[in-house]
């Protein structure tokens, strides 16, 4: 079936289970597919191991999961600017298996480029590569599970040898991702920041479903300007633009106080 649409977030997301593994995109709160987590959120399931760059705010993009108690798990490169997620982490609510940028990146792409596993230089000589990072906390303050030690080998790339850590790769029953515009065989055009890690994401879910603030025809998006291909999208649903598109931490007043009243920092 060509027509991957649906009439609604939630009937789009309405088979995700209990317990379920699910690849977010978005980097800080660029790209956060909102009606889709909102939608999550109002179906009641719960125990989600989630992998994504970040966990949104307290208020906005995953954060209303983690704060409503329906992650137990999170895989990801940053905690950010929210404070919940740290609370529960630190108190032993919350699985946290904290993972390099970049490598986390790479796990998502590999995933879905049906690769197993790959070896890289980040995270040699610390934690990473030698374990002992805090998974999970207790009650206590103390670790009651850690990160395991990874396969470390010596490669010679361009003749000189190094060690590189082997990274496994990244695959989860469900993808969410936002985009800019879609068509109705799921090919996506991503909007600046949100393309960090949605593509990636995608790839990596078993079913992606894709938001899109513009749907058109088939045809209508040029080839050479599609950041994913439908291949890897399954389901997209329209959410609009009138959609709330928060910013996770705003500097421009201080920019403006130093720099005056420049036209360059007035709103509008």
């Amino acid at each position: 079936m060509l027509d991957k649409t649906y009439e609604s977030a939630g009937a789009a997301v309405a088979d995700i289970p209990e317990s379920a593994s699910i690849a977010v995109g978005g980097f800080g709160l660029s790209g956060n597919p909102n009606a889709l987590i909102r939608a999550i959120l109002e179906s009641g399931v719960g125990d989600l191991k989630v992998v994504s760059n970040n966990c949104g705010t307290d208020e906005h993009g995953l954060g209303i999961l983690l704060g409503a108690g329906r992650i137990s798990k999170m895989t990801s490169s940053y905690v950010g600017e929210n404070k919940e997620f740290a609370r529960r982490y630190l108190n032993g609510e919350l699985e946290l298996e904290l993972t390099p940028q970049g490598t986390l990146a790479e796990k998502l792409r590999a995933g879905g480029a049906g690769i197993a596993a790959f070896y890289t230089r980040t995270g040699v000589g610390t934690q990473v590569a030698e374990g002992g990072l805090p998974q999970r906390y207790g009650p206590d303050g103390e670790i009651v599970q850690a990160s395991q030690p990874k396969d470390q080998r010596d490669f010679a790339p361009g003749g000189e040898t190094k060690t590189f850590v082997l990274e496994e790769s990244i695959v989860t029953d469900y993808a969410l991702v936002h985009a800019a515009y879609g068509d109705r065989h799921g090919n996506l055009v991503f909007n600046k920041a949100a393309r960090q890690f949605s593509p990636v994401a995608a790839m990596a879910g078993k079913i992606c479903i894709a938001e899109v603030e513009h749907l058109v025809e088939p045809g209508e998006l040029d080839p050479d300007s599609i950041h994913l291909p439908g291949v890897f999208v399954h389901r997209v649903v329209e959410v609009g633009t009138d959609i709330e598109k928060p910013i996770e931490k705003r500097t421009v007043q201080a920019a403006s106080a130093a720099m005056g009243d420049s036209p360059l920092t007035k709103e509008g």
